[in-house]
């Protein structure tokens, strides 16, 4: 009496003899003996795996939980089956091991910036250490490197006190650049107002010094009689004023005298 079993496409069948094995079937309709014979079906397709919420400690003793994606196919259905009662958690030990180990060689900040270096380190780890087990892995990937909710919260704090330095800082340098421009325009300005009233003092002295000097040059130009004529003049308008007094020498007496005119105003006041 015989027993058909199909295998499918990209599997194999292990056939087992009164628990004994005995020979590996490839894929399609295979013939055993039912009670005696076993066939173990393993599947030797690309198997994806995560590994969630692993915690490791860093080389600072941060404590970081990681998820971990793999995807490893079975290369040896008999070491696989028959030399490891579980190599799937083999393989998922060694894993854990490696990364363990990567990581505690990290402080925080570097794990958590590198996490394409500590997939690369992971798998030139592994290599071909699964091999044990019949199986190897095709590729491994950080998904996801976080801290615990403590290291977190204290990150937050010293990022906002960091932004709120650094705002502190850009506000001190505005007020201070501020300050500066505003300090420089004032004093630009005061020296142009200096400047400004420099040169308009200087334009007035030199005015002054330009009639002082016309007002020399007539008077020097002029003779005893233009002295005497503008003395007259003054007598004439003290003659028609109010005052009736003048103190004089009395040999500019006698000189005014001599004139008549003079005299004749001299004489009006006199009369007074």
């Amino acid at each position: 009496m015989f027993g058909f079993k199909i295998v499918r496409q990209n599997h194999v069948g292990l056939v087992e003899t009164l628990g004994k094995y005995r020979r590996e079937v490839s894929a399609g309709l295979n013939v055993y003996i039912p009670f005696i014979q076993k066939v173990r079906i393993v599947d030797l397709a690309m198997i994806p795996l995560s590994l969630q919420g692993y915690s490791v400690i860093t080389k600072d003793n941060a404590e970081v939980q990681t998820n971990v994606t793999l995807n490893y196919h079975i290369t040896d259905a008999r070491k696989f089956q028959y030399e490891n009662s579980n190599s799937v958690e083999s393989m998922i030990q060694l894993v854990r091991g490696h990364l363990r180990d990567i990581i505690g060689k990290l402080d925080l900040n570097e794990a958590l910036g590198s996490t394409s270096q500590i997939n690369a380190d992971l798998a030139t780890a592994i290599g071909d250490l699964t091999d044990t087990y019949g199986i190897k892995v095709d590729r491994v990937n950080i998904d996801e490197l976080k801290p615990s909710a403590s290291i977190t919260e204290s990150m937050e704090k010293q990022i906002r006190a960091d932004r709120e330095k650094t705002a502190a800082i850009a506000k001190a340098n505005g007020d201070a650049r501020s300050i500066e421009i505003e300090t420089k325009a004032r004093n630009e300005a005061t020296v142009s107002t200096a400047k400004a009233e420099a040169e308009a003092t200087i334009a007035r002295a030199d005015a002054k010094a330009y009639e002082i000097k016309k007002l020399n040059d007539t008077l020097a130009a002029v003779d005893n009689k233009y002295f005497t004529a503008q003395q007259i003049q003054a007598f004439a308008a003290l003659a028609n004023s109010a005052a009736n007094t003048v103190v004089m020498d009395k040999d500019s007496i006698a000189k005014y005298a001599d004139i008549p005119v003079t005299a004749k105003v001299m004489n009006q006041m006199v009369n007074k």
